[in-house]
């Protein structure tokens, strides 16, 4: 039987790279000469299996790695960036593979260079808001940079998701309990001197670094209660690891950096309130129920659906999970793919998606299987996350989330048992957003896709009053 051949150059070099190693040293512990290493990490060979197993016995590398990574997610940024209108002729898919693989950093850089193109598209059209700015520098906006920061990690911190999972397991709480990470930051920011209250404040969160005094709302939920003590408590005992990773990240702006460590911060404390080991094991245990999740980990569900999209530890993953957040405008304001389903950068998402049926029936899981235009199929989870004020006078955040996996590891979720995963029919055609969905004839289109010509014949009238030529 055939075998196929791994290529994985990139993904070599850059691990190399990342534990600080010359080829030769990286040659000498692989147990391969250094021409030999040279050639797998240009993809003149593929790697051997002596590689394979050398790479999982030396560095405890999962070789699922070699394979996986971010491709998927380049490739799909490429194909929306190359929709523009402003190229002529796309590339075919093929060549946006051997891209992503091949030269990852030349992809990354493009995406770059066609932000920045959109951007000065978008300042030209607004000239007099740009010109009355001294900073209109070319350059992503600090909340873009920090999403792609976590887009391209995964959406896994290991150095802070380890700590995190070190934090939570050094109290003298039981640790099984839920309010057990909320005594082991309490106790923690005591012996920093900090003293912590909770009284009906306007913030969630409040802390003077003078007075050493933190104060947070009765208003806010338990599973919030807690998550903003562990989120304070990495900002005071962790800030040299936030601040070591965010050096890494090497961001363009200040916004950006003091953006990100909120995001690292933020990351801290899911990964503390629901550690990793212990997370995993629950989920597999409950078969993914976010209900039981959330009760045994004191969590709410949007935490709790959030933290197994960061399942992604080299070694010990979990199951790979989409995970976003839609308003009800259908804004994404979280999003996040360890599977091939990647998320538009800009726009909605497809109207067709489950997650926004879910603000119709609050309180409800939705369930939807679905088929992208690639023809994967996904299995997909949605619900409402309504965020009450903690007051009749006080606004109502309302939020959808939206969960899912491709179809392959639905039965590991418990949602998926009464359904018929092997009929054709019951996947309900979705795509990524309109101006990059190939889909001639869905009755929801909004706009025609770019790149397509279309002909418009004034005696016929289908779903939209075009068509879309091949």
């Amino acid at each position: 039987m055939a075998t196929h051949k791994l290529y994985a150059g990139a993904k070599l070099r850059e691990t190399r790279t990342r534990l600080g190693l010359t080829q030769k040293d990286f040659a000498a512990k692989l147990g391969v000469s250094l021409p030999y290493l040279n050639q797998m990490e240009n993809n003149n060979r593929p790697v051997s299996a002596t590689v394979v197993l050398a790479l999982a016995q030396e560095f405890g590398f999962d070789v699922a790695e070699l394979s996986t990574g971010d491709s998927e997610r380049l490739i799909s940024d490429m194909r929306e960036a190359l929709a523009d209108p402003v190229f002529a002729d796309p590339p075919p898919q093929a060549d946006l593979r051997l891209a992503a693989s091949s030269a990852p950093a030349l992809a990354r850089a493009f995406l770059q260079l066609h932000r920045a193109y959109r951007q000065t598209h978008e300042r030209l059209a607004v000239l007099d808001e740009a010109l009355g700015r001294e900073d209109a520098a070319l350059r992503p906006t600090p909340w873009e940079e920090v999403r792609d920061f976590f887009h391209y990690c995964d959406n896994y911190i290991d150095a802070v998701d380890r700590a995190a999972e070190h934090f939570a397991a050094g109290g003298t709480a039981a640790a099984d309990r839920p309010d057990a990470p909320l005594d082991r930051a309490i106790d923690t920011l005591a012996a920093h001197g900090v003293g912590v209250h909770f009284a009906d404040i306007p913030e969630i969160r409040a802390y003077d670094p003078a007075r050493k005094t933190l104060v947070i709302s009765t208003k806010a939920t338990a599973a919030t209660q807690r998550f903003q003590l562990l989120h304070q408590a990495a900002l005071l005992t962790r800030d040299d690891l936030l601040e070591a990773t965010l050096d890494l990240a090497r961001f363009q702006s200040d916004e950006s950096r003091a953006i990100a460590k909120i995001g690292l911060a933020n990351y801290f404390a899911g990964a503390a309130l629901m550690p990793y080991t212990a997370f995993l094991n629950a989920a597999r245990e409950t078969r993914h129920d976010l209900e039981r999740l959330a009760d045994i980990f004191g969590a709410s569900i949007e935490q709790v659906a959030h933290r197994l999209s960061t399942l992604q530890r080299p070694g010990a993953k979990g199951v790979p999970f989409f995970f976003v957040r839609v308003d009800q405008a259908g804004t994404i304001t979280k999003r996040h793919s360890a599977t091939r389903l990647q998320f538009a950068r800009f726009g909605g998402a497809c109207p067709l998606w489950n997650v926004h049926r879910a603000f119709e029936t609050p309180g409800r899981f939705l369930r939807q299987l679905a088929e992208t235009p690639d023809g994967v199929r996904y299995f997909c989870l949605a619900r409402d996350v309504s965020k009450p004020g903690g007051a009749f006078t006080a606004p109502v955040r309302r939020y959808a989330i939206g969960l899912g996996c491709e179809i392959a590891h639905a039965g590991a979720l418990v949602y998926a048992d009464d359904l018929d995963l092997s009929r054709p029919q019951a996947f309900e055609p979705i795509g990524i957003s309109c101006r990059i969905c190939e889909r001639a004839d869905c009755h929801q289109r909004a706009v025609p896709p770019l790149g397509r010509r279309l002909t418009v014949t004034p005696e016929r009238r289908g779903l939209v009053p075009y068509e879309i030529d091949s």
